[in-house]
Order: structure tokens, then C-alpha cells, then sequence
């Protein structure tokens, strides 16, 4: 077995253990509130009109295979690994009897589109200012770009969201404020959907880059301020070599490896800035999706959002992981 391939096996290994113990932590959060949804369920059912004994008792029974609440705190806990092996969460106690599962995959691709195109464009735009800025340290306009990029950084999500709201919406009402797409439009690969789809995605995505930016270009000027003066880059400079060069090969490509294991350790509070942002223009994914759920108590739908957060996060740094060899070749892989 090559060195490559058991460093794959180690990562996948600690994937494998993070995504149990999340799911665990999970499971035992939401069955420890004090909600019954069996109950809960039949209070609903039995609100508008009388139901006999017998029927509610069957209902009970019913109720609690559905929700796979049947035999022991054990038995609870392996039929819930079992449906979660068969992306079975079970039905929705908000939004009965629709699986949990049919209204994630609803919502979730909203999310990882938003994540997507807002998560690549903050890395990549503040990784190459803060570069230019690091490097270029007498250009006044980056000094400029520096400065607003940063102003925004301590600011909260939901602020910016806001302002972004206020300024788009109703001072220069030129971008929808809510929703993912207009309203009463055949949903496809049609090209007035995509372009819909685009058009009120511009502020979400707007208001995540705006906040996230100033973190990325901070951390890249440090690191070209630094690297820029080691010898190799001084060498370089003295031998002729072109300053676009010099930038691009000697000093971007080094200064990028740790921001790649900074990616890494952000992914996981990506879906904090998504939740607000999303509750904040009525985007239908599932940040919204999951504060309907636990205003609504459905501990069904928020265990299988936050199971699937969880498998999706790590394996977002499970790739990072395996790719993070080719980008630095002093990582042993051995």
C-alpha cells in the first residue's frame, strides 16, 4: 500500500468517527427535550373534534412505530441507525406525514448553492487582494480596498443583511429582497428560471462575502508581508525575474497552503452565517428550514438537518484533506 493511500485511510477513518460521534451528540440533544411527539401529534389530530379511546390508543401505537419510539432506550437508539443508514429520518411532526428526508432534499440544494458560490468567491477574492495587498504595499488604491474590506469584517451577518435590505429593497428597489425564485414559475433547467434563480440570490450571497472577506485578506497580507521577505523571493528579485512571476510562483503559491488548512477549519461554522442570512431574506433553504423546525418543536426534522450538516461538513474537509498533499509536498503522507 503506498504512502497516499493509507494517509486516505487515516482521514477517512477520522471521518468516519466524527460523523458518529455528531450524529450521537445529535440524537441525544433532541431526545433529551422534553417534547413527546407522539402526543404532540395526537393533540393536533384530536383538537377540532372528539376521538374515541380505542382510535387514539391505535393512533398511539401507530404513532410510535412511525417515529421509531418502540421497544428500549437501546432498541430506540439502533432502529434510528438503521433509518439513518437508509436516509430515513422518519416523517416531519410540522409538516405531517411528509418525510423528513423529502423536505431536506427540498431545501438542501438552496443551501449548498448558496455556501457554494458565497464560500469560493469570499476564499478566492480575499486570498488575491490580500496577496496583491502584501505585495504591492505601496499601491494606494489596494491600501484603499484594504480598508473597506476590513471595516466590514467585525460587522454581524444579520447588520449587513439588513442594510442590504433596506438599501435594495426599498431606497434602490433594483434586486429582490425574498424568496429563491419568483413566485408561480416553472421550476427547471429553463433559462428564465436560472435567471431568476440568480437574481435573487445576489444579496444573500452579497451580504456573506461582504463579512467573510475581511477575514481571508487579513490573513493572506500577513502572510506575503512575510513571505516577500525570506531569500528565495529577494533572489528572485535581484536575478530579474518578473514581478507577475515572482507573485504568482513564488509567493502566492507558498502563502496559499495555510489558507487552504484555514478553509478547512471554517467550513464548520459556515451554516451559522446561512441560517441568519437566509431567515433574513426567505431563502428557502435550510437555515430556514431548521429555525421552522424548532420553533415548530419537529426534533425529527432538526436531528435530520443536523445529521446531514454534520456528513456534509466533514466531508467538505475530508476533500480539502486528501487534496491538501498535492498543494504542500512537505505533508507526509507516509
Amino acid at each position: 500500500m503506498t504512502g497516499y493511500a493509507r494517509y486516505v485511510l487515516r482521514r477517512l477513518g477520522q471521518f468516519v468517527l466524527v460523523v458518529f460521534i455528531g450524529i450521537n451528540i445529535a440524537y441525544v440533544i433532541t431526545h433529551a427535550t422534553p417534547i413527546n411527539p407522539v402526543e404532540q401529534t395526537i393533540s393536533a389530530s384530536t383538537a377540532f373534534g372528539s376521538t374515541s379511546p380505542e382510535a387514539i390508543g391505535l393512533m398511539r401505537q401507530s404513532l410510535r412505530e412511525l417515529y421509531g419510539l418502540e421497544g428500549s432506550a437501546w432498541q430506540q437508539y439502533l432502529a434510528f441507525w438503521k433509518r439513518v443508514a437508509a436516509l430515513d429520518f422518519g416523517p416531519s411532526l410540522s409538516a405531517f406525514p411528509t418525510p423528513v428526508s423529502e423536505l431536506i432534499g427540498r431545501a438542501l440544494p438552496w443551501t449548498a448553492g448558496l455556501l457554494l458560490v458565497s464560500t469560493t468567491l469570499t476564499w478566492l477574492l480575499g486570498n488575491l487582494l490580500g496577496g496583491l495587498a502584501g505585495y504591492l504595499r505601496d499601491s494606494r488604491s489596494l491600501r484603499i480596498t484594504g480598508v473597506l474590506v476590513m471595516g466590514f469584517h467585525p460587522i454581524p451577518y444579520y447588520i449587513v443583511a439588513f442594510v442590504l435590505l433596506i438599501v435594495f429593497g426599498y431606497v434602490w428597489p433594483v434586486l429582490p429582497i425574498t424568496g429563491g425564485a419568483q413566485m408561480n414559475m416553472t421550476r427547471g433547467f429553463n433559462l428564465d428560471f436560472v435567471l431568476s434563480v440568480l437574481k435573487h440570490s445576489v444579496l444573500p450571497v452579497l451580504s456573506l462575502v461582504m463579512v467573510g472577506l475581511g477575514g481571508w485578506f487579513m490573513g493572506m497580507r500577513s502572510l506575503v508581508s512575510n513571505i516577500v521577505n525570506e531569500d528565495y523571493v529577494i533572489y528572485a528579485e535581484l536575478g530579474g525575474v518578473a514581478r507577475g512571476r515572482i507573485l504568482r510562483s513564488y509567493v502566492m503559491r507558498n502563502a496559499l497552503v495555510p489558507q487552504v488548512t484555514g478553509l478547512a477549519m471554517s467550513l464548520g461554522g459556515i451554516f451559522n452565517g446561512a441560517i441568519i442570512t437566509e431567515q433574513v431574506f426567505g431563502y428557502p433553504g435550510i437555515g430556514s428550514l431548521l429555525v421552522d423546525a424548532v420553533h415548530a418543536g419537529d426534533y425529527s426534522l432538526v436531528l435530520g438537518l443536523t445529521s446531514v450538516s454534520i456528513v456534509a461538513v466533514s466531508a467538505a474537509v475530508l476533500l480539502l484533506d486528501m487534496l491538501y498533499p498535492f498543494l504542500d509536498p512537505r505533508v507526509k503522507v507516509g
